[in-house]
């Protein structure tokens, strides 16, 4: 039987130097010449989750507690869950494997219906300056935290997952899979005069492993 090959819409001009096949996804462990940073990494392969019940405050998704607030975010055990509002919240299994959507109502996989980045390193905070009036550096939020709004003029919903010293941090943002390639080269094009380059899934699991 011919298996179905998945492909993200995020496409670099870099050339991959390490390249995986997980679940039909080509997942780009490393890409050639990727510099000291910022980065720019696709984990669009990455499984992503939606929850929805009018008692979320009840629902405990693979044993993991849900955030009480909208906004807020907690990160257990590789996956980042995310409060978008009184009734819904968003999974992302960012450090390991997926397990099968969970049966019980409420679930819906939305990978292959969404684009997910992350953009992190020295100077990020500056390049998000240019492209969104989300407040990313908001000092009365506690990180990981959710903006939703307009990201380079297109709806996102964007997680500050770390802040550094000055402009240093990181972050991810998730946004339907149709505007994949003009995001991309809105943020690669801001990010120019900060060297920022595309790196591999390596690059991202690293640098996050430590935030959990």
């Amino acid at each position: 039987m011919t298996e179905l090959q998945r492909r993200s819409p995020v496409q670099f001009k870099t050339g991959a130097q390490k390249i995986e096949m997980r679940d039909n996804w080509p997942v780009v462990l490393e890409y050639r010449d990727e510099g000291r940073g910022p980065f720019l990494v696709d984990l669009t392969h990455k499984a992503k989750w939606d929850l929805q019940d009018k008692h979320l405050a009840l629902r405990k998704p693979l044993g993991l507690d849900i955030p009480d607030l909208p906004g807020a975010c907690t990160f257990q055990q590789g996956v980042l869950i995310n409060r978008l509002n009184r009734t819904q919240s968003a999974m992302w299994h960012l450090l390991a494997d997926a397990p099968a959507l969970p049966g019980e109502p409420g679930y819906t996989d939305v990978t292959e219906a969404t684009v997910l980045v992350a953009l992190f390193g020295p100077n990020v905070l500056a390049i998000t300056e240019k492209l969104t009036a989300l407040d990313l550096l908001d000092p009365l939020k506690q990180t990981p935290f959710l903006l939703q709004g307009p990201f380079s003029n297109v709806p996102c919903q964007v997680v500050t997952l770390a802040r550094g010293r000055g402009f240093d941090g990181g972050l991810l943002l998730t946004c339907s899979r149709g505007y994949a390639q003009s995001m991309v080269h809105a943020i690669l094009d801001a990010g120019a005069e900060f060297d920022l380059r595309p790196a591999g899934e390596q690059r991202f699991s690293a640098w996050a492993s430590g935030l959990c």
